[in-house]
């Protein structure tokens, strides 16, 4: 099974669990209040939960991923809201009309308020999840996490991997098929090259032209070489996609790639838009690595203080390429060019 499945699985799995439980929660006031039967409340509420969490989340998922779902996504964001909450609306509805946790337990079902409290609440638990989970795509989960919990709120030190990756050729790219070609060309390589950075746990620090900047901090980073399979198994997304950017550009995309590791700074800035931002020689050196795979025609470069920090390498061959002056620094970096073993 390979790890996005497993990754979707795990989410859906939670998904659940969740609505199961917030079910039976709901269920054991409703019916303490209306009915003094909490026990069979529980299990009325957890099976509602659990049928209206597993299709819901089933669709979020997976559904995404199909054709229908990736229109719905790409449309603008009230669009997808809307469309949303009407389509999972409509499984609240059903769920709650036809009862069946009521049935389950042989309880007679007598329509009323009770339905319809009911169905509010599904629809309303449904539409904060929704927004939540749709905001969370746009600044990224992880920076929504830590912005509700103020991790980033005093500047704090951490170490961290970063791997830059950009498309090579993309000036001529832009010169045959226009800026709107590029830009829809660009959006496709960050839409295939989202599920690697997922897999590997990797967090898209940010977008610039025709480049991603992909993080970790050194926890995260530093098992199986994340960084490293991140950046080949992006390759492999756009090898496999190779076909249809032929036939959609008349071009095949090709990344390049750089990683270091070190400290940062990491804090927010910024008063009427924020972010959560790093600062650091990191990722200069991280620059101007990138520089030395488009100079060197390699596809990854990282150097010598990121290899050393991360586990497993012996998956990859190093191509040692000396110790470099980069631009910016006095002191020398070792850098090695990186490849699968084997190729």
């Amino acid at each position: 099974m390979r790890a996005g499945t497993r990754r979707r699985l795990r989410l859906i799995a939670k998904v659940i669990i969740f609505g199961t439980l917030v079910g039976a929660a709901y269920g054991i006031a409703l019916h303490l209040t209306v009915y003094d039967a909490p026990r069979w409340g529980a299990l009325i509420g957890a099976t509602h939960g659990f049928l209206i969490s597993a299709t819901i989340g089933w669709l979020e998922i997976f559904g995404v991923r199909t054709q229908p779902g990736r229109t719905v996504e790409q449309a603008p964001f009230l669009v997808t809201l809307a469309v949303k909450v009407t389509v999972y609306g409509s499984v609240m509805a059903l769920v709650n009309f036809f009862e069946p946790g009521t049935r389950l337990v042989g309880i007679p079902i007598e329509p009323g308020s009770p339905q319809i409290v009911a169905l509010i609440f599904s629809f309303v638990v449904t539409a904060v999840f929704i927004f939540v989970f749709q905001i969370s795509q746009i600044v990224g989960g992880r920076t929504l996490r830590d912005w509700v919990l103020g991790r980033y709120h005093r500047p704090r030190e951490e170490e961290r991997f970063f791997l830059f990756v950009d498309l090579a050729g993309s000036t001529a790219l832009a010169e045959r098929i226009g800026p709107v070609g590029v830009h829809k060309f660009l959006n496709r390589i960050f839409l295939l090259a989202s599920d690697p950075v997922d897999d590997h746990r990797g967090e898209i620090y940010q977008y610039v032209g025709d480049e991603m900047v992909i993080t970790w901090t050194e926890r995260d980073g530093r098992p199986a070489a994340r960084p490293l399979g991140c950046f080949f198994d992006i390759e492999r997304a756009l090898d496999s996609a190779s076909p249809e950017f032929l036939r959609d550009f008349g071009a095949v995309p090709r990344v390049r790639g750089a990683m270091h590791a070190g400290p940062v700074i990491v804090g927010e800035v910024g008063g009427s838009k924020r972010d959560i931002v790093f600062h650091g020689d990191v990722l200069n050196t991280t620059s101007r690595l990138e520089e030395m795979a488009r100079q060197h025609d390699r596809r990854l470069v990282a150097s010598a203080t990121a290899l050393e920090r991360c586990h497993d390498i012996g998956a990859y061959t190093l191509e040692d390429l000396g110790a470099h002056v980069l631009r910016g620094r006095a002191s020398p970096v070792l850098v090695y060019a990186v490849a699968p073993d084997g190729r």
